[in-house]
């Protein structure tokens, strides 16, 4: 205690002196004057990173980004391989399912189904789709591929070449699934490869900015782009994520109608204020549903994912059946269940998988009843559409294939990439 105390007070000490010596000088002697960012506006210098920690040598365990700061300016980087465009990239990026109940713009989690997107320098502009939403998807250059692989290109500085796009859509289109969200985080993550250009992650989470920025929010891009659970804000200069704990064991069970919901509308029946009881309810929620995954207390995700901002409204006017679904869902043994994004997805979080679900005994798992439970709410509704069983997972967006390979004779990336 005594070590700690004395510890805490030379920072102090140091701080009060770097203050008074060293706030209104450079080593020059001349009076500092604030200097413009040459970054260009997604790569943020963020106040928030404290000068004086830079300078001192007290490093807390807290402050990551501070450690990952010196560890880069210790070492000797080798960059001539980011001044290599590429021919073209494949890029696989997950399914995302947003708001998780009470988490309102802010949360969301990386789910288990993937679309793969190929981009290609070319002759000319061309969009081919295959796979779910291919004919709704749009094949101009309004199309989020598009808009993220261009974004990308004026983050690198330099002119978008004719491109053309491939893509396999395994995500349902405009289903509360992250589709929009995908397509953008894959057209960024291909544009930057195609560009020869990398962003800085630490202190600025440039590629999240750009994607952030496009989106309007974060709760979809930023669990496509680092997988899991992630849990963002805007701090008043930038976009900042962090991880959440997922639970292993964890199942997604969703039943998907056939129609498709437009966020749009979603948002149309939501008042514009909310009371101060809804958000005290929401931010009690919003606590309790982290706490869960932070402890691996699955029991009360069900008391966690309960909303009053956005899911009764919708409920009500778009999704008839979504309260019944999500009683049926829990009474049959989900841990909860909630409005996947703007729906009309819903989702259902079950627990007590362990290796490959198909050579465990069913009944050490609730994914079978807790399905049949949905589709059963939905056939008395009479709402036509698919069961879905997969898993979060922890990996976001990545590239699986490129041209010309990273990989060489003497360094092997994964895949062979």
């Amino acid at each position: 205690a005594l070590a700690g105390a004395a510890l805490c007070y030379t920072a102090i000490s140091y701080r009060e002196s770097s203050k008074k010596k060293g706030s209104d000088y450079h080593q020059d002697g001349a009076e500092k004057k604030r200097r413009p960012s040459k970054h260009p506006s997604f790569i943020i210098d963020d106040p928030s990173n404290d000068p004086v920690l830079k300078d001192s040598g007290v490093v807390f365990p807290f402050n990551h980004e501070e450690k990952m700061r010196r560890r880069i300016a210790a070492r000797v980087a080798v960059e001539e391989d980011n001044m290599t465009p590429r021919q073209s990239v494949t890029v696989r990026v997950p399914a995302t399912s947003a708001n998780m109940g009470p988490g309102y713009d802010c949360l969301g989690l990386a789910v288990d189904l993937w679309s793969e997107v190929t981009v290609s320098r070319a002759d000319k502009f061309e969009i081919v789709a295959e796979g779910e939403g291919a004919k709704q998807m749009p094949k101009d250059e309004t199309n989020y591929m598009v808009i993220g692989c261009k974004a990308a290109f004026e983050a690198a500085n330099k002119p978008m070449p004719l491109l053309k796009y491939h893509v396999v859509s395994r995500i349902p289109f405009a289903r509360g699934l992250g589709s929009s969200s995908a397509a953008i985080v894959a057209g960024i993550t291909a544009g930057l490869i195609l560009a020869g250009h990398r962003l800085p992650c630490w202190g600025s989470e440039a590629l999240l900015q750009i994607a952030a920025g496009i989106e309007g929010h974060p709760d979809n891009v930023a669990p496509a782009v680092y997988g899991g659970i992630q849990l963002g804000i805007n701090n008043g200069t930038r976009w900042v994520t962090e991880r959440v704990p997922c639970p292993s064991g964890m199942q997604l069970v969703m039943f998907i109608p056939d129609f498709v919901g437009k966020t749009s509308d979603a948002r149309g029946v939501l008042g514009p204020t909310i009371s101060r009881e809804e958000a005290a309810f929401n931010i009690g929620r919003c606590a309790f549903l982290i706490h869960a995954f932070c402890t691996g207390n699955l029991d009360n995700l069900k008391w966690g994912v309960q909303d009053k901002m956005h899911q009764p409204q919708r409920g009500q006017k778009l999704y008839n059946y979504l309260y019944p679904m999500i009683e049926a869902a829990e009474r049959a043994g989900a841990c909860c269940a909630y409005l996947s994004g703007a729906g009309p997805t819903v989702m259902a979080i079950t627990s007590g998988a362990s290796g490959d679900i198909f050579t465990q005994r069913e009944k050490e798992r609730t994914d079978s009843l807790v399905a049949r439970a949905m589709i059963q709410v939905a056939e008395d509704c009479n709402i036509k559409g698919k069961l879905l069983v997969t898993a979060a997972v922890n990996e976001g967006a990545r590239v699986v294939k490129v041209e010309p390979p990273f990989s060489t004779d003497n360094i092997i990336y994964r895949d062979h990439i």
